[in-house]
């Protein structure tokens, strides 16, 4: 089939499609179609095309007239709120500002003259240490100036803050230490009085580390990745670095989670304790401590060692064995010895019971292979 047929069959085509395809005019003002339920009930005789007819018409007024209807309240509401809004800004302006100058709360001074109470039930609340205080002494509410009951939950901490006016008020408050408060013997004291803390350390290094300092750094919890390299790049600027010696696997030759920095002063490791930025090593938080420093170690010769061991051991060892002898001898009603050297111990050799196999097998007599002679009895079994 040529070129010329083919195009001149397609073009046949398209005309054909064209014919029948028709344009289609929509008419807007024209009424809804019936729907097939419509069309039964107007075959069956049960209504007329006029009635249905009138209801969709006064469906559709009905539609119209809250469309309006909403469309104006919606106008006249908005022109309202707006008018409303700038009003109510101008008044809360002026409002908020009367109230930051008069309303705002005003919480109660410390004052110089305070108690610390503690031991306190966890149920004790703010009205009951009032109540308490003014009970059992000479003291009113007004002479209270403030009340600290700190909290965690619902419930408060074991201690409470109370302020008065006067130093004669605070003095009649701190009688009443150990008297009893929900079931429990109150402890008062002056809140400027610090007696009874736990000391704090001395030193900055002893809150650092656990150990005593050094110049050695122990860094643990690194990563496999972690190279000396690194490492020394990490911790320079603390200090001189003399040498890093880093634990690494004889198979991969990686860090095995640990090293020690050899510093040449105490100033180094202080530094990275105390330094945020060191605490961190690619993603891992590290353990920073101060390491044992093997050059301060005092080392004794193991003679001497040993002579002084012996030395300080043997003689109270004697004396004992001495003294217990002696009185074991008194008890039995044995006279003393003379000569106090001669005491010697006797040793008992016994022999074993049972005899090894060994020594049975090499003892056993050895009997001939020859051929016994007859002796002229026969034996019948």
């Amino acid at each position: 089939m040529s070129d010329t047929e083919s195009s001149t069959s397609s073009s046949s085509s398209n005309h054909k499609n064209n014919k029948n395809i028709e344009d289609i005019e929509i008419n807007l003002n024209a009424d809804t179609p019936l729907s097939k339920k419509e069309l039964r009930r107007i075959k069956k005789g049960k209504t007329t095309l006029e009635k249905i007819q009138k209801k969709k018409a006064k469906k559709l007024a009905t539609a119209a007239s809250k469309v309006q209807s909403t469309t104006t309240t919606n106008t006249s509401t908005i022109s309202e709120n707006e008018k409303s809004e700038n009003n109510s800004d101008d008044d809360s302006n002026k409002d908020d500002k009367e109230i930051k100058k008069d309303d705002t709360p005003k919480e109660p001074k410390r004052s110089d003259f305070g108690i610390w109470i503690g031991n306190l039930s966890f149920d004790t609340t703010r009205d009951e240490l009032i109540n308490f205080i003014i009970s059992k002494s000479d003291l009113t509410k007004d002479d209270i100036s403030r009340v600290n009951l700190p909290t965690r939950g619902t419930k408060n901490r074991g201690f409470a803050y109370i302020d008065f006016q006067t130093d004669d008020q605070l003095n009649n408050a701190l009688k009443l230490s150990e008297s009893e408060l929900n079931g429990r013997k109150v402890l008062i004291k002056n809140s400027k009085s610090y007696e009874g803390r736990p000391a704090k350390p001395e030193g900055i290094t002893s809150t650092l580390s656990k150990n005593p300092p050094s110049r050695i750094l122990f860094v643990g919890n690194l990563s496999f990745d972690t190279s000396q390299e690194l490492l020394q790049d990490h911790f320079k600027h603390c200090g001189e670095i003399i040498k890093i010696r880093m634990a690494t696997f004889e198979d991969s030759g990686k860090c095995k989670g640990f090293a020690f920095i050899d510093f040449k002063d105490i100033d180094g490791p202080t530094a990275a304790l105390k330094d945020k930025s060191c605490k961190k090593l690619i993603g891992r938080p590290l353990r920073l401590e101060f390491g044992e420093d093997r050059s301060q170690r005092k080392v004794i010769p193991k003679r001497a060692l040993e002579e002084s061991l012996e030395s300080h051991d043997q003689q109270p060892q004697q004396q004992q064995q001495q003294q217990q002898y002696e009185e074991r001898q008194q008890s039995r009603g044995f006279q003393e010895k003379q000569d106090k050297n001669s005491f010697k111990r006797q040793h008992f050799s016994r022999e074993p019971v049972r005899i090894t196999s060994s020594v049975a097998l090499a003892n056993a007599p050895r009997q001939s292979a020859a051929i016994v002679k007859s002796t002229g009895k026969k034996v019948t079994f």
